[in-house]
């Protein structure tokens, strides 16, 4: 099950700013084999032992990780927290989506590729599967909004 909250709260239970959590604490974490396999598939990049990534552009810190990949990791290794995803693109909203017990927040769509087996609860209420339930729901959503002067 997949939790999208659409309304942002301030709890040390969200993370909004990825870039900053990833570069004050999860950066600062050891990654598994899995993490650094996902910064391969996400940045192309090489993570080292001293925490340096080697990509195409040449070598920089673990700091220089594109957003998307920060957020990603940042919900792999806090999977108790609910993640800002609204800076991800649709390749890393594509590997999120298949991902199980995560938390995240976003208040709009973005259109890509949803499994058509994703479980998706909204704001611990109404639940969907797949694509075509995320884009129902949102559709709802802003019906509601505009309702609701929003």
């Amino acid at each position: 099950m997949i939790d999208i909250y659409t309304n942002k709260i301030n709890s040390k239970d969200w993370i909004l700013q990825n870039d900053l959590y990833f570069n004050l604490n999860t950066g600062n974490e050891e990654m598994s084999q899995k993490e650094i396999d996902l910064i391969w598939q996400i940045d192309e990049a090489k993570l080292t032992p001293d925490k340096h990534i080697e990509t195409k552009y040449g070598l920089g810190t673990i700091r220089n990780l594109s957003s998307g990949c920060k957020t990603l990791i940042n919900i792999v290794k806090h999977p108790d927290k609910v993640v800002n995803v609204e800076e991800c693109g649709p390749n890393v909203l594509r590997i999120i989506f298949t991902m199980e017990n995560i938390k995240i927040y976003m208040s709009r769509p973005t259109l890509f590729d949803i499994p058509d087996n994703a479980k998706i609860r909204f704001n611990n209420s109404d639940i969907v599967i797949g694509g075509r339930g995320y884009n129902a729901w949102w559709s709802k959503e802003y019906e509601r909004r505009e309702a609701d002067d929003l």
